[in-house]
């Protein structure tokens, strides 16, 4: 079975779950850049919450289905149509052979996941199916999707469904991410540390799938330049010597030679996949403890709906 793409969209890729435990050589986790929205999609058409997807970035693909399927939408709010006609996010919806999908630019948040029942085929390599762009690893020949692919699916029925009020995750274009001093903090004078967690920062044109930079206050961090490289994860944010941090995503490397003053932790990472220029964010200072605490909470508020939310955020 497959769907044809008539417009591809700004950057639409196939993401499911992350590379794990290749970091030492140097393999980045890649994987859905909002894994709970990635969650969210599979879960209304039955897949595991990892399977592939696709994710469309700021600006969303024109599709045809070639037989019957039954696919969802979740993630960044976009006007999204089948033959014209209004679709809703965050529930199950059957297309028939020759059905239209169109989704339109994203209003709030930055990205869009389409699930079909029974996942895309994609490239497995190095154990997951998640696009890496950099390297062409993964997903459709390891590139976002070109007018003309054909997107090859098994599918299979699954019951319809709608996510709960209560776990459908709202956008915004203001967002508060809670954040622990790193390694380097300490390079951080007092004005600095004040204004990384009392300022409202905003996210800049530099923002992709390896990271996004902010504008707002000049922090001053004395590392002469000279740090060595340091291992980074999605969730980092490094403050090179201009004073301008830059916090990095799923699709970031895994060492850097820039100052880690602060990590966003992990209960609030899959937020970092919405973020979009112009966005204004706001570090909330957590220390490693409460860090922990306030993950366990979340992990309970969704787990009657996402069994696997452990492996997700």
């Amino acid at each position: 079975m497959s769907i044809v793409v008539l417009k591809p969209g700004l950057q639409t890729t196939i993401q499911a779950g992350p590379r794990t435990g290749l970091r030492h050589l140097g393999v980045p986790a890649s994987g859905a850049a909002d894994p709970l929205s990635l969650a969210l999609a599979n879960r209304l058409v039955g897949n595991r919450w990892d399977a592939p997807a696709l994710e469309l970035t700021l600006l969303g693909p024109a599709l045809r289905f070639e037989k019957e399927c039954a696919f969802a939408v979740s993630g960044a709010t976009a006007a999204v149509s089948l033959n014209g006609n209004s679709v809703s996010f965050h529930e199950t919806i059957v297309a028939d052979a020759g059905d239209e999908l169109e989704i339109g630019a994203a209003e709030e948040g930055a990205r869009c996941y389409l699930a079909v029942a029974g996942g895309f085929d994609a490239d497995d390599v190095l154990g997951s199916s998640s696009t890496y762009l950099a390297a062409g690893l993964g997903g459709l020949q390891g590139r976002a999707l070109e007018q003309g692919d054909i997107l090859r699916f098994s599918p299979r029925t699954c019951d319809a469904l709608r996510t709960p009020v209560e776990f459908q995750v709202p956008m915004s274009s203001s967002w508060g991410l809670r954040t622990s001093p790193s390694f380097e903090f300490q390079l951080l004078t007092d004005e600095s540390v004040k204004y990384l967690f009392d300022s409202n920062w905003t996210v800049s044109r530099r923002a992709d799938r390896i990271g996004v930079q902010l504008e707002g206050a000049t922090l001053e961090v004395s590392s002469d330049g000279r740090m060595p490289s340091a291992a980074v994860f999605p969730g980092t944010v490094q403050c090179p010597e201009s004073g301008t941090p830059y916090v990095l995503l799923a699709d970031a490397g895994t060492v850097g030679g820039y100052p880690r003053i602060a990590q966003v932790v992990r209960a609030d990472r899959h937020l970092l996949g919405q973020l979009r220029p112009g966005d204004h964010v706001r570090f909330l200072r957590r220390d490693a403890a409460t860090a922990a605490e306030e993950l366990r909470a979340k992990h309970e508020y969704w787990r009657p709906w996402l069994e696997d939310i452990a492996e997700i955020i």
